[in-house]
């Protein structure tokens, strides 16, 4: 029998699935013939099929070495290159192969597959496109180009490059409009503020998946966030009606049940949240909507926050572990300590009220200032003014994760402070990557932010007792004072008049402008109280939301406390609040999360704050800011304690003039509003942590 017979015959068998007899027949001939090239091919291939891919590597290289420009052979043995791991080196040679044949469509499908497995998913969309435009009619191009598509765009939007992520699923979206692409379409959408088109998107989900309650949820986010809560919260119920373990459209829902005053079932359901928390659960729970509810412990705090680090930052921590971050250069070029304020809120926000006097009046002899904004620019004056209050401003917003850790690590940041920690915008997983030696949460985050994230968390003795050590995953630093900064370039009271506010002078005016998701019905029970007993009284209230100022006048009435008692302020400008504010008799704080800014706001204009001590952080600024201003005889032990100081002090208008009187002394010879003790306070600290670190 001659060779081409025998080969035939081995063909015939390895294309019936007789393998063994076939590949019996192939070392007959290789052994008559080395050089073989169909042989040699087509043994390595059976080799490959029958998972010994070693072997098949090796008898395909031979074929390769023989004949280079053999395309058939090309893609046997990049397919075997690609099992083995060196995908490298398989799309290498697909790549020469395509300039020997670029309009073969198989090759450019098994470049294409080749690439995503490679995770180079850009290229692989663009060989999946070249493919698409040439036969739409090809299921399984189609499917491969919506696949790749959507694993780079849940990529992207993992990494916080939301801009790609939008454009992929856009992309996806125009060849197929599936539940799933419109969802993640969506999803991006969301994060870049583009909040009508996302509503669209979740609603053609919505239409396609009407039982995903996932879709409900983030319709719920979206309408949060365009202001509208009655349809958020009608949202946030519908996605747990479909799935009543969706952890995060619980804590969702409760969150704006508070914000709407709606405290039907509210102990209840966080009761619900915190058993879920304690138990350790595998359920996303907002740590920062967790902190809000009452009742919840700064054990509980932590363990939800250790948790959510769990679920969201794993992957950041390992990058962490890797180059370049693990091999950080940490030399400074001009001995000064660089510092990196990180933050959404760098705009017309209360952060503004707080920090930007400490960043304009940083010693610039001995500190390098820089700050990574991750929020929008609302081209405020208050943006302007932090843009130059740093001596460097990097708008992070439209930049991933990484490429973000990349700069600050870029600019030798020695010191990382995250102003904005588990709120809205946050990207607290440009600290999990370690591009800084040096890590700290401060001032936008009431509470801890779990172990490991952070290394350091700024409070005070106040905020921070000792022995309350142990529930916080980051080490403790404290301000000799108050840790909250406050800007003394905020506008000043102006005269204003009790009429322009619908009050008349002859009113005992008690305030709370504080977000109605701190108002909580034992509070406000004890509020209706102290109006009961406090003749000719109001209470002046932020009007925060309709449904919200509807329960509330609800819950009054049902207390015997006329609606005309309760008077609804809108939103100002921060001169005009800040005159307001002078025109009440007595700030009535809330517990478990006292007024911060809205505290600082009171005081400034000369507004006597009563505030009640609590167990968490968010529970003790109040009493903090106090201390600061040196007014303790303000700070109750307990909300019997709160209540009737609020009745004696709503009775007697010769002790409220006697407080408004100190303050007025204590507001500028004390250190609460010296933003210079504060700067110089807080330097001492940057230069404590820089040194213990050996960075010096």
């Amino acid at each position: 029998m001659s060779i081409a017979t025998q080969y035939q015959q081995a063909l015939q068998y390895h294309r019936q699935g007789l393998l063994s007899q076939a590949e019996q027949l192939y070392l007959t001939l290789l052994k008559s013939d080395p050089t073989h090239i169909d042989s040699l091919h087509y043994l390595g291939l059976l080799y490959y099929q029958t998972d010994r891919n070693n072997q098949a590597k090796s008898i395909l290289e031979k074929a390769f070495k023989i004949s280079p420009n053999n395309i058939d052979l090309i893609q046997h043995y990049s397919l075997c290159l690609r099992d083995l791991g060196e995908i490298e080196q398989a799309i290498a040679l697909l790549k020469r192969a395509q300039t020997l044949a670029p309009h073969d469509a198989d090759l450019l499908q098994n470049l294409g597959n080749t690439y995503w497995v490679a995770e180079q998913y850009q290229a692989a969309i663009d060989i999946f496109n070249t493919l698409y435009l040439q036969n739409k009619n090809n299921e399984d191009i189609r499917d491969s180009l919506l696949s790749v598509l959507s694993l780079a765009g849940n990529q992207a939007h993992a990494q916080g490059d939301f801009s790609l992520a939008q454009h992929c699923f856009q992309q996806a979206v125009s060849i197929s409009a599936q539940a799933e692409l419109l969802y993640n379409l969506a999803n991006a959408e969301r994060e870049l503020g583009l909040l009508t088109a996302a509503r669209q998107h979740y609603l053609q989900a919505q239409s396609l998946s009407p039982n995903d309650a996932d879709i409900y949820n983030n319709l719920g986010n979206v309408e949060r966030e365009l202001g509208n809560l009655a349809q958020a919260i009608g949202y946030y119920q519908q996605a747990i009606k479909l799935n009543p373990k969706l952890g995060h459209a619980w804590v969702h829902l409760i969150h704006q049940k508070q914000h709407a005053c709606d405290w039907q079932d509210l102990e209840a359901q966080i009761q619900q949240v915190d058993t879920w928390v304690e138990q350790q659960q595998a359920l996303q729970i907002s740590p920062f909507a967790f902190l809000s509810m009452p009742g919840t412990s700064a054990k509980a705090q932590l363990n939800c926050a250790n948790l959510w680090l769990k679920q969201r930052y794993q992957s950041w921590f390992e990058q962490a572990k890797s180059a370049p971050f693990a091999q950080r250069n940490n030399q400074r070029k001009n001995g000064k300590i660089r510092l990196g304020y990180l933050s959404a809120d760098f705009r017309q926000h209360p952060l503004a009220s707080l920090v930007t006097e400490v960043l304009e009046l940083h010693q610039r002899d001995h500190f390098e200032i820089y700050a990574y904004s991750s929020g929008k620019n609302d081209e405020s004056n208050e943006r302007k003014r932090f843009e130059k209050s740093v001596d460097f401003f990097r708008d992070i917003r439209n930049v991933s994760i990484q490429d973000a850790a990349q700069q600050v690590l870029a600019d030798h940041i020695d010191i990382l402070i995250d102003l904005t920690g588990f709120t809205q915008n946050s990207r607290a997983q440009i600290t999990a990557m370690k591009p800084a030696p040096i890590s700290i949460n401060w001032l936008g985050y009431p509470g801890t932010m779990g172990q490991g994230l952070y290394d350091y968390i700024l409070a005070d003795a106040t905020i921070i007792p000792p022995a309350d050590e142990v529930y916080y995953g980051e080490r403790v630093l404290r301000m000799p004072h108050c840790y909250q900064p406050n800007d003394s370039r905020r506008p000043k009271p102006q005269e204003d008049m009790r009429k322009n506010h619908g009050l008349s002078e002859e009113m005992m005016v008690f305030a709370c402008f504080n977000q109605t998701f701190k108002i909580l019905p034992d509070m406000f029970l004890r509020w209706m109280r102290i109006l009961k007993a406090v003749p000719n009284s109001v209470l002046w209230l932020l009007e925060c939301n309709p449904l919200a100022k509807q329960h509330l006048i609800q819950s009054a009435q049902q207390s015997g406390i006329d609606a005309s008692r309760l008077i609804f302020a809108p939103r100002v400008d921060m001169q005009t609040h800040i005159s307001r504010l002078a025109l009440a008799d007595l700030f009535l704080d809330t517990l478990p999360y006292n007024a911060h800014t809205t505290a600082s706001d009171a005081l400034w204009a000369g507004l006597p704050v009563l505030t009640c001590y609590g167990d968490t952080f968010a529970a003790r600024v109040g009493a903090s800011l106090l201390n600061a201003i040196e007014i303790p005889e303000l700070i109750c032990k307990s909300l019997d304690d709160y209540e009737q100081r609020a009745i004696l002090l709503g009775r007697s208008g010769e002790e409220r003039m006697s407080l408004r009187h100190k303050l007025a002394q204590h507001r500028d010879s004390t250190t609460l509003f010296n933003s210079q003790q504060f700067c110089r306070d807080l330097e001492n600290i940057y230069r404590e942590v820089f040194a213990q670190r050996g960075l010096s």
